[in-house]
């Protein structure tokens, strides 16, 4: 539920927030406070195979998650309608269905100008194909509008709640925005059913009256939720798309379309909230944002794509870079449900970029940025998939990211993975997290082609999950911990490529790693005697990533394995490239690998600080 006003409602959106990081933060209150350094960590001398509630393991580990193909995926804009059920919650007041409507105002706009029915009381004016409304009286208005006007705007002032219902209606206003609400209650946008609509600005705004606000195609100083089942094209060639100086709300089977050539896609000051429907967005300015707020952008349903093309700016007044995002929120990104997919390809461009915590709960979220870093004397912007300045929780979203030139997700504070699936493909650190990393569940993919593979510049703690890391060659590592810190797995099923394997320390309930070398193009399987533990089919990159570890549960220290190489493999369940029950036969040759809890490594890897950026 939205509240009524914007304190509260911002405090019951920070509540939910809140209730998913409670969740991840149960992992660092099982580390003993999370120590600051490695030193702290008591050690165990051969200690058994660790446990974890969260942990996956056995021949079940990929039977869930398919084999993935983040190199290759391509994102584009999709209006087809989604068949979504709404279900209207009654103590919601963001539902139109619970708001009573007391008169209905038809305007209608022809060649000849705009026509008025259904005004006994004489709350809208008209001069030419100009509309006002003004309602001080005691009921809600619904205000139907209809037809084609290529000179003219609908602007509104209401001390009561709203109704605009869109019934095919085109409007163009070469000096302003075509809706201008100036209202600051609640104003409801119904798409009626089986309709197309239009709104379009002109590339400059005429002075406003009374200094009042313009600051898009449809602006709004109250909230704004759309509904309704038609669809509505917004083309912004002077200001935002659509621009809520409190928050902006999508209904489930809403379809809207925004194309901003000068500013923001969407923006709520407060909020940004996808409930459901189909929305796309595409911008090209420089430092424009797709979906922007300074507080909270929540995704719960839906298919969200959204597509920058501008680039990062020098802003020589905050001195820092504006960046481009796909979705830029100040305070915190909510990811529960439905589908997000973001595009970005300008220099410095981020896909999500957030100035703090990050919770990925649900849904699927696609991420492609193909720009380069862009510079200003001493500072640099890179392009990342995602940048938390918090702290980031994946607990149970499907997670898909390529980043051509940097890092793929990275984290400003701790790093949480619990439930999920993560494939990540960067250039940079494919993950990277200033403080500790902890990796409980869930699958992970993470492939970086010139830094390691995941990176935490605190300790790297991996309790559970299935983790398929490979990173670049000598000096970098499949799993890094930054000078000073460790690397501890005691649960999960873990294969690491890289130029050389970082250390692994011996814990309370370690699990034990083997670790041995590998050739590119070939497929190599464990074998405890002589029955099948793990396979991976080591593609042709990273050429000098060659550097293999494996851990597992199954694994005991002291024991010997076998590594055999060259085998082939039939059926099976498959994780980029790794299955616990194919079927395997043959091998050209093999080596023999004694299992152990402690791994004594190179040390770290590149960059212990992952990119750079500043802000963004």
């Amino acid at each position: 539920m939205i509240m009524k006003t914007s304190w509260f409602k911002l405090i019951a959106l920070l509540a939910i927030a809140s209730a998913g990081f409670a969740a991840c933060a149960t992992d660092s209150e099982l580390e003993d406070s999370e120590s600051a350094s490695a030193e702290t960590e008591t050690s165990g001398e051969d200690a058994a195979s660790g446990s974890s509630e969260d942990q996956t393991s056995g021949s079940a580990v990929l039977s869930t998650a398919a084999d993935g193909d983040v190199q290759t995926f391509t994102i584009a804009a999709d209006n087809s309608p989604l068949a979504e059920a709404l279900v209207v919650d009654a103590d919601d007041e963001d539902y139109v269905e619970n708001t009573e409507i007391g008169k209905t105002i038809y305007i209608t706009w022809t060649s000849a100008g705009a026509a008025v029915s259904g005004d006994d009381d004489g709350i809208v004016s008209v001069n030419g194909a100009y509309v006002t409304a003004n309602n001080t009286s005691s009921v809600v208005c619904q205000y139907v509008l209809s037809g084609t006007t290529d000179n003219g705007c609908f602007k509104l002032y209401s001390s009561k709640k709203s109704v605009i219902r869109l019934e095919g209606v085109s409007i163009t206003n070469p000096s302003g925005p075509a809706v201008n609400n100036q209202s600051k209650k609640r104003t409801f946008v119904i798409l009626a059913d089986g309709t197309s609509n239009s709104l379009t600005d002109g590339t400059a705004y005429a002075a406003a009256v009374n200094d009042e606000d313009q600051k898009a195609c449809f602006f709004s100083e109250g909230q704004l939720i759309f509904s309704g089942s038609g669809y509505l094209s917004v083309d912004a060639n002077c200001k935002a798309g659509i621009r809520s100086d409190d928050y902006v709300r999508f209904m489930p089977n809403c379809n809207v379309q925004v194309d901003a050539s000068a500013g923001n896609g969407i923006r709520g000051n407060d909020a940004v909230i996808v409930t459901g429907g189909v929305i796309n967005v595409s911008v090209s300015a420089d430092g424009a944002k797709a979906v922007s707020t300074d507080s909270i952008a929540q995704f719960d349903g839906g298919r969200t794509t959204l597509i920058t093309t501008g680039a990062a700016v020098w802003d020589s007044d905050e001195k820092d870079f504006s960046g481009v995002a796909g979705v830029k929120a100040d305070q915190l990104f909510c990811m529960n449900g439905g589908e997000l997919n973001i595009k970005s390809s300008g220099k410095g461009a981020k896909g999500i970029s957030c100035d703090d915590e990050v919770t990925l709960s649900g849904g699927q979220i696609n991420i492609i940025t193909t720009g380069s870093t862009v510079t200003y004397g001493s500072e640099d912007c890179d392009p990342k998939g995602i940048k938390a300045d918090g702290d980031l929780c994946l607990q149970g979203a499907h997670l898909k990211v390529r980043c051509s030139n940097s890092e793929a997700v990275e984290s400003k504070g701790a790093l949480y993975i619990k439930s999920g699936i993560a494939e990540l493909w960067g250039s940079d650190d494919c993950i990277n997290s200033k403080s500790h990393m902890y990796i409980s569940g869930g699958y992970v993919y993470a492939h970086a082609t010139s830094n390691d593979a995941i990176d935490s510049n605190g300790n790297l703690y991996i309790r559970g999950g299935v983790i398929m890391a490979e990173g670049a060659g000598q000096p970098e590592n499949a799993l890094d911990a930054a000078e000073g810190y460790a690397i501890y797995i005691t649960g999960g099923t873990v294969v690491a490529r890289g130029g050389s394997n970082a250390s692994v320390t011996a814990t309370s309930g370690s699990q034990a790693c083997v670790t041995g070398s590998v050739s590119l193009s070939t497929t190599c399987t464990l074998y405890s005697g002589s029955t099948p533990l793990i396979t991976y089919q080591v593609p042709n990159n990273n050429t000098q990533s060659k550097a293999l570890l494996i851990s597992m549960p199954s694994l005991k220290s002291g024991s010997s394995y076998t590594l055999q190489s060259g085998v082939s493999t039939s059926s099976g369940s498959w994780f980029y490239g790794v299955s616990t029950d194919c079927s395997v036969s043959g091998g050209t040759s093999s080596t023999s690998l004694t299992a152990s809890t402690s791994v004594s490594g190179s040390g770290m890897g590149g960059n212990p600080f992952g990119g750079g950026g500043g802000r963004w």
